[in-house]
């Protein structure tokens, strides 16, 4: 009898473990369609959180909207405002620009530092070697490009061509760590026209170095650079980058400025090649005539 009541829960234990086994087999088994009892619950718990969350959604709309109606209206406001200083600052450029047509008809002057026929390109390649340094571009001498015209893109100086084939042309950045690379540079403050040379590119701060910055004249943070057309290569007046910081070189003597660049080196697609309508100075090296006629700027301010 006793060996009988052993056989029997050994059986009734290994019934139990083919019964587990199955009930994991049956839960783990990739199944299209739930059973009768999942179904049940799925729908019931679903119904419930319809039910809760479509009011739940309304009342959150209805402060979504608020906030949007009201943040609308703050913006509003902010862009009326700079329409008004748009079309104040509009309305004195035309004024300036009129006032200095009248001037130069006077003064029967006809060429201009700013002058430049715009020639539209576009990036086509770039090694990644040199991907902070170089580009090539789809337009050569074919349309008109030569060494040593400036490059921008809509938002600022980018650099200038080194080298042109019939239909493309190689274009040095200003983020190059080449030393010979330099581009005459001014600053407008109250006290007049502050020159100095971009010469070098920190590649931790992703900045260009200004130097040669005469101590004698005050340089802030945020002020505007611009080129100083002086260099013979860069049309004057276009926009470089926003000055971040001021200090001294390593002797003392002149000042030092990092500039933010307006543009992006890493980003670019479309550029415009800036063909000068004042050439630069007879019998000088063009590589050479941007950092010597600044200097003699730089000296003279």
């Amino acid at each position: 009898m006793p060996q009988f009541f052993s056989n029997k829960r050994l059986i009734l234990l290994l019934v139990g473990m083919i019964f587990l086994v199955a009930l994991i087999s049956f839960s783990l088994r990739d199944r299209n369609h739930a059973s009768l009892p999942e179904q049940l619950i799925k729908d019931v718990v679903g119904f419930g959180q319809t039910m809760f969350s479509k009011p739940t959604q309304y009342v959150s709309g209805i402060f979504n909207n608020v906030d949007s109606l009201l943040n609308t209206y703050d913006e509003n406001q902010r862009l009326k405002a700079r329409l008004e200083d748009y079309a104040s600052l509009q309305a004195d450029v035309n004024s300036l620009k009129l006032d200095n047509e009248r001037l130069q008809e006077i003064l029967d002057k006809k060429d201009d530092l700013r002058d430049f026929n715009p020639i539209q390109s576009t990036v086509i390649a770039r090694n990644p070697d040199q991907w902070e340094e170089k580009i090539i571009i789809n337009k050569g001498e074919i349309h008109g490009v030569q060494p040593n015209m400036a490059v921008m893109t809509a938002k600022g100086l980018i650099g200038k061509v080194i080298l042109t084939t019939p239909y493309t042309s190689t274009v040095e950045l200003m983020s190059t760590q080449n030393p010979n690379y330099r581009v005459s540079a001014v600053i407008a403050s109250e006290e007049g026209e502050v020159f100095g040379l971009i010469e070098g590119y920190d590649e931790t701060r992703k900045e260009l170095i200004l130097k040669r910055i005469d101590s004698e004249f005050k340089v802030e943070k945020g002020q505007k650079v611009t080129t100083s057309g002086l260099g013979g290569i860069f049309p004057k007046g276009i926009i470089i980058g926003e000055v971040t910081e001021v200090t001294t070189d390593d002797y003392g003597l002149t000042k030092l400025a990092y500039i933010k660049p307006s543009a992006s080196f890493s980003i670019l697609e479309h550029v415009i090649i800036a063909k000068r309508s004042i050439n630069p100075v007879d019998g000088s090296d063009g590589d050479n005539t941007e950092a010597d006629l600044t200097e003699e700027a730089g000296d003279g301010s």
